[in-house]
């Protein structure tokens, strides 16, 4: 999950930062004054079958194309956190642990956090028994006991250490 938000003002913002920083309260405050002082925001994902197809890094990209690609209007620069989007025409700066040195770069990752978390809460009611509610589909020991114990859902990815080899995701 990737977010692509254009800020009006950094005024009602304090405390935006790093969403991996931040409380799960903290961020689910703290979306509602980023989403109101947004121009605009969009967000974008790939799913397990595309992160095994191209890898988690490219991925990551397509992620972050289509949240740019989903804003009403061309942003006239992208600030981006640590990669490059070489596939957009317009200029950009990648900066490294730029969620920690750029409000707009703190804003979506914390739009991006609460909209990945809010989808695993929904996930865990659709694929009970795996957790995703508490580890957020992260490799926990808990996630990764599920897994061994039922074998992966559909959301696993099949090149993820802890799904067996050779599990028919619909691949």
């Amino acid at each position: 999950m990737a977010a692509a938000v254009i800020l009006r003002t950094r005024r009602g913002l304090e405390g935006v930062n790093d969403s991996k920083l931040l409380t799960p309260a903290r961020r689910e405050e703290l979306l509602p004054r980023i989403l109101r002082q947004a121009a605009a925001w969009s967000l974008g994902a790939a799913d397990a079958w595309e992160i095994d197809a191209i890898n988690i890094l490219n991925a990551t990209r397509l992620a972050m194309r289509r949240a740019v690609a989903g804003l009403p209007t061309a942003p006239d620069h992208l600030l981006i956190d640590a990669v490059t989007l070489r596939e957009l025409p317009m200029p950009q700066t990648s900066i490294i642990r730029g969620d920690r040195i750029s409000l707009s770069i703190a804003a979506a990752s914390i739009v991006a956090k609460v909209s990945r978390d809010r989808l695993m809460e929904y996930y865990d009611r659709l694929y009970p028994g795996f957790g995703f509610a508490s580890h957020k589909g992260y490799g926990t020991p808990e996630h990764l006991r599920a897994v061994k114990e039922r074998g992966p859902c559909p959301l696993h990815r099949a090149t993820f250490k802890g799904v067996p080899s050779g599990a028919g995701l619909g691949h």
